[in-house]
C-alpha cells in the first residue's frame, strides 16, 4: 500500500517540476527571414533637361575654291522633354525605350576665308531641333543608402530639323567690299544616333525613383535646303551641311515602377526531429 502512495507522490512531484521549469522559459516570438524584393517589372518614365551642342563644321559645295577657312560655330542651350518605358530584368540590368523632343536651339557662326582673288567673311544664323528615339540599356552598379549609380548606352534615329537659315557675308575681290545675303528653304533629316548615359538613382519608394544623368548624344548630320540669294536667284544646287552634331545633356528623370508590390517576408525553414 505504501508503495502505491510513493508512486502518486513521485509523480506529482515530476509533474510540478516540469510545469515550474516551463514557466520560467521565455516566450519565443516568431521569426522571419529578411524581405523577398522582386526586382523585375515595367516601368514608365520621364525625363526634362538642357542640351550643350556642337557642330564640327559646316560644308557647302562652294567651299571647293577656298584655300583656307577659319569658322567659328556654336548653339545656344536647349530644353529637352522625354517620355519612355522599360522593364528592370534584374538588380542590376534594366532597358528602355524613349522618345524626346529636343527644343529649339539657336544657332551662330562666323567663317573667315579666303580663295583666289581674295578673302571674305560669312556670319550665320539658323534654328535647330530634334525629335530622337532611343533603345537603351544600363547596369546598375549597386545601392547604397538608397542610391543607386549606373551607367548605360543607346542607339536610335534622331530627326535633325535646320529652319531660317541666313548666310550675311562680304567678300573683298580688287580692293571693294561686296555684300551678300544667301538663305534657305527649312529640311529635316532622318540620321542614325547613339548615345552613351552616366547618373545616380534615388529609391524613394520601391516604386518611384528619380534620377540624376549626363549624357553624350550623337545626331548626326544637319541639312539646309538649296542657297539663294535675297531675291531668289539660285545659280547652283548648294545645301550647306552641319557636320557632326553632337551634344552634352543633363537630365532629370523619374522612373514608376508599375508592377512594385511590397517586400515579402519569407519564414524561416523549420527542422523536425
Amino acid at each position: 500500500m505504501r508503495s502505491v502512495k510513493f508512486l502518486i507522490a513521485a509523480g506529482a512531484a515530476s509533474i510540478i517540476s516540469t510545469a515550474a521549469f516551463a514557466a520560467d522559459m521565455p516566450i519565443m516570438q516568431p521569426a522571419y527571414g529578411p524581405p523577398v524584393v522582386d526586382f523585375g517589372g515595367w516601368y514608365l518614365r520621364g525625363d526634362i533637361g538642357f542640351s550643350n551642342q556642337q557642330v564640327s563644321r559646316l560644308n557647302n559645295v562652294l567651299d571647293a575654291t577656298t584655300t583656307s577657312s577659319i569658322q567659328n560655330l556654336s548653339f545656344n542651350t536647349a530644353g529637352i522633354f522625354g517620355l519612355g518605358g522599360g522593364y528592370q530584368f534584374n538588380p542590376w540590368l534594366r532597358a528602355d525605350v524613349t522618345g524626346e523632343w529636343r527644343g529649339n536651339s539657336q544657332f551662330f557662326g562666323t567663317d573667315q576665308n579666303t580663295f583666289p582673288g581674295g578673302a571674305g567673311t560669312d556670319t550665320y544664323h539658323a534654328t535647330k531641333s530634334e525629335w530622337v528615339v532611343l533603345a537603351n540599356a544600363y547596369v546598375d552598379l549597386g545601392t547604397w543608402w538608397g542610391i543607386t549609380p549606373f551607367v548605360g548606352a543607346g542607339i536610335g534615329g534622331a530627326r535633325v530639323s535646320i529652319t531660317n537659315f541666313a548666310d550675311q557675308g562680304i567678300v573683298n575681290v580688287g580692293g571693294g567690299a561686296l555684300p551678300s545675303l544667301a538663305l534657305a528653304d527649312n529640311v529635316s533629316k532622318w540620321n542614325f544616333a547613339w548615345a552613351v548615359h552616366a547618373g545616380v538613382a534615388y529609391h524613394v519608394s520601391p516604386s518611384f525613383t528619380v534620377e540624376l544623368a549626363y549624357r553624350y548624344l550623337d545626331l548626326g548630320d544637319g541639312l539646309t535646303g538649296d542657297l539663294r540669294t535675297f531675291d531668289g536667284t539660285n545659280n547652283i544646287v548648294n545645301p550647306t551641311t552641319f557636320r557632326s552634331l553632337t551634344s552634352h545633356d543633363l537630365k532629370l528623370g523619374v522612373r514608376w515602377n508599375i508592377d512594385a508590390t511590397p517586400p515579402v517576408y519569407a519564414p524561416p525553414p523549420i527542422r523536425k526531429g
